[in-house]
């Protein structure tokens, strides 16, 4: 029986990259069959709702789904609220700062993983890198909890749970063991946000200590920064809190080459959804000129997850071997290459 995919294009470059990412799942053989749906900014500005109703039921009856970028302002006060039933019965209407965290938090999306893995014929500084970044993706600052203290102050609340770090803690043990992986450090500031990243680090710690083949050290986070830049080859796994591994995601990517060649997954306790780490991108959008691999990336960690690993697989090795070759190749990656004509290179691949 087919599995039933949820497909989110987003915004901008984003329905050009999630029909890329469609083309190659469908031409490697994967069993999967799509429900398409609306979120984001271009939702917004068509419906006025950012992340309608629907696109929450879907996800939660499909269980898993493909994403798009989606777009967000800078600065304001934009929310996306959605009143639901919660679990203790009541109807309770919950605020988010972006469609994205939206979904994150009402789908219960608590980790966040973003692979870094080298590319043969990608352009960068690093050679031989493959770790794993694991973001708790629930609580931290990006809860969004500001308020004006008075005219020239703003206030934000950092809110960090025992029990939402131990969550993490296990999702990244359990992970490493089913991949194989054998080190994990912790990232945090501790010595300055004693209370909080404190809290973390010691959840975090505490739980790891219950599965004796992970090895378990720490950094603080400004110098696991300048360790990532200059021995980067040094780490397995990494383990941060919701802001820290939202821009070191974003590092690790650098040391591969960029956020377009980087996948990412935002995973549950009962659905997940894969998504491209870039940005919608509006100024290239509609051109034909989107970098289409992180989005097919992603799209071969969702079919792992939901037991597709050959499918996975001859999709990973197509777009290494057009990598590899360099041609052809969009623009970003040193190439002329439009999307649809990389997308062409790699579905030919699939044989």
């Amino acid at each position: 029986m087919a599995t039933i995919i949820t497909l989110i294009p987003g915004d901008g470059i984003g329905p050009e990259v999630t029909a890329a990412a469609r083309e190659v799942v469908d031409a490697a053989g994967a069993n999967v069959q799509w429900e398409c749906v609306d979120a984001g900014m271009s939702s917004l500005e068509r419906t006025g709702v950012a992340v309608p109703e629907a696109v929450y039921e879907s996800v939660l009856r499909n269980r898993v789904a493909l994403k798009g970028p989606m777009g967000n302002t800078f600065g304001g006060d934009f929310r996306v609220t959605r009143k639901a039933r919660r679990a203790h019965g009541r109807i309770e209407e919950r605020s988010y700062p972006g469609p994205t965290i939206a979904l994150r938090g009402e789908l219960e999306l608590f980790a966040n993983v973003r692979p870094a893995k080298s590319f043969e014929g990608i352009a960068s500084r690093y050679r031989d890198i493959d770790l794993v970044l694991f973001r708790e993706n629930s609580e931290d600052l990006y809860l969004g909890l500001e308020r004006m203290a008075d005219e020239n102050t703003a206030e934000a609340v950092k809110r960090i749970t025992r029990s939402g770090s131990e969550r993490m803690a296990c999702f990244v043990a359990d992970y490493m063991q089913r991949t194989g992986r054998r080190r994990v450090t912790i990232g945090h500031k501790s010595n300055v946000l004693k209370l909080t990243d404190g809290l973390f680090l010691d959840a975090c710690k505490e739980t790891l200590a219950n599965y004796p083949a992970i090895a378990v050290d720490s950094r603080v986070v400004d110098a696991l920064c300048m360790e990532l830049v200059m021995r980067p080859e040094r780490f397995d796994c990494l383990l941060l809190p919701n802001l820290y591994g939202d821009i070191l995601s974003d590092l690790t990517a650098g040391l591969v080459g960029g956020l377009g060649v980087a996948p990412g997954a935002n995973i549950g306790a009962d659905c997940a959804v894969f998504e491209a780490v870039h940005g919608c991108a509006p100024d290239l959008a509609g051109q034909d000129r989107a970098n289409p691999c992180s989005l097919i990336l992603s799209a071969a960690m969702m079919l792992r997850y939901i037991g597709e690993d050959e499918a996975a697989r001859r999709i990973e090795a197509a777009l290494r071997s057009v990598l590899r070759a360099g041609t052809p190749v969009t623009r970003d990656l040193g190439g002329s290459a439009r999307t649809s004509e990389m997308t062409a290179a790699i579905v030919l691949r699939l044989g």
